[in-house]
């Protein structure tokens, strides 16, 4: 269990990801919590564990698990994708190296636009998915998961975001997550919306 400390003491919350998009998101979203943010990087020497489990919470909690018992510290890792109906629900968990690279938004975008070349919006439905873990040392790993329906545009549309957010058109709003503000995405996206249980859930554990 979490150990009682000093006036004035701020928890530190690892943030396991290597994903300097997904670290300002959360950072962004997490910011007035009363915890210190740090990053994998703060770890020399740490290695994430390769990312072969077949769902997102799998995944998630994988790497929160790893970076925890190396730190010693609490820990929230985010695993998230695509999920695309005309594909049978690729790319995924393989959504970041979709193309084959790791990280590639521009190719993971152009095959994505090719695999549905054609189809019309009404068979373009997807949605993103997020699963969130945290890893409290010495208790146990919490996984809270959300998503966000939309449906693949046929051009890349925006400037904004990451991944594929030029492709991902939130209906309510008529815009691609790329033409929409950081604030605006954040209300409604997976990240933000698994991010507003994990604030609740953190402040159960921690009395704030």
């Amino acid at each position: 269990m979490i150990a009682e400390r000093g006036a004035g003491y701020l928890p530190k919350l690892v943030l396991a990801t290597g994903n300097k998009n997904k670290v300002r998101e959360i950072q962004e979203l997490l910011a007035d919590l009363p915890f210190t943010i740090a990053t994998i990087e703060d770890y020399p020497g740490l290695v994430m564990p390769e990312e072969d489990q077949p769902s997102f919470a799998g995944n998630a909690a994988l790497k929160a698990e790893a970076v925890s018992k190396f730190s010693g510290e609490l820990v929230l890792a985010d695993d998230s994708g695509l999920e695309v109906d005309a594909l049978g629900g690729r790319p995924g968990v393989y959504s970041a190296r979709y193309a084959g690279e790791e990280g590639n938004y521009a190719a993971n975008n152009q095959l994505l636009l090719q695999e549905l070349s054609g189809l019309p919006p009404e068979q373009r439905a997807a949605r993103f998915v997020c699963a969130i873990a945290i890893c409290i040392p010495g208790d146990q790993t919490y996984i809270i998961e959300e998503s966000c329906s939309g449906v693949i545009a046929e051009e890349l549309k925006g400037k904004g975001g990451f991944g594929y957010d030029p492709l991902f058109i939130y209906e309510p709003a008529g815009l691609t997550f790329a033409e929409m503000s950081a604030e605006e995405k954040n209300k409604v996206s997976h990240r933000g919306r698994a991010l507003k249980r994990v604030r609740k859930l953190l402040g159960k554990i921690f009395i704030f």
